[in-house]
């Protein structure tokens, strides 16, 4: 079978849901699998999930892109200037898969604060929220990768490589395509909401749910809704 590159949208905590995707992925030791950030919060174990994909290391060869989730907690960490604001945005639910801040084990701190700003290649840009398409890749602000919303109108990506995104939740659990903007948070943390994976070569959609109630592979064509 032909290496993969898939893209795996925001997990949020959603520990069921990211283990039923790999499943449904099953990913060999060829395949890159890219997680665009947002691992944590929010969901009812992000610790569990942080602890799936540092499995997933020794399976496959696995990039984590930095979300602004990841970042709110790190500052916290440090005592940094989401100290006090984390909680109210998702916090509150990863320190109760904790336990407490001081009980997040070193190796989970460390696949946090070694996670990439941004993953291209010949065809694809990886990042976590967007991108400001003015800007060389090398030179894009914090800001734009891990907190700009979906925002396709302000124009192509760099080099005129497609962006594939999450960050900007979307309605009804369905991928978004806006010229060459693909966003795949389709806010698996959400009442009715889906966990997104995309293989960027065939254009294959991977979804499932945390209630373990959805299981479906289909063209990224057919199901995603084009803006």
């Amino acid at each position: 079978m032909p290496s993969r590159t898939i893209a795996i949208g925001d997990i949020h905590g959603c520990d069921r849901a990211l283990e039923a995707l790999l499943m449904l992925v099953a990913p060999e030791p060829t395949d890159t699998l890219i997680v665009l950030g947002d691992v944590i919060d929010r969901g009812p174990d992000s610790r569990r999930c942080v602890d799936v994909l540092l499995n997933l290391r020794e399976h496959c060869r696995l990039i984590l892109i930095k979300g602004n989730h990841e970042e709110m907690l790190l500052s916290a960490i440090a005592g940094g200037d989401w100290a006090d604001g984390w909680a109210s945005y998702g916090g509150k639910e990863t320190l109760q898969s904790y336990g407490n801040l001081n009980a997040i084990p070193d190796e989970h701190l460390e696949f946090m604060q070694d996670a990439l700003d941004y993953h291209a290649t010949d065809t694809e840009i990886f990042v976590h929220a967007g991108i400001d398409p003015g800007v060389p890749l090398d030179q894009q602000s914090v800001w734009a990768l891990r907190w700009e919303r979906f925002a396709p109108e302000r124009g192509d990506p760099p080099g005129n490589k497609r962006l594939i995104c999450g960050h900007t939740a979307q309605p009804g659990g369905l991928p978004v395509i806006a010229g060459r903007w693909t966003c795949i948070d389709t806010g698996a943390y959400l009442r009715g909401g889906r966990l997104t994976a995309l293989d960027v070569i065939s254009d294959t959609v991977y979804q499932t749910n945390q209630a373990e109630t959805l299981s479906l592979i289909e063209p990224l064509n057919e199901i995603a809704k084009v803006k």
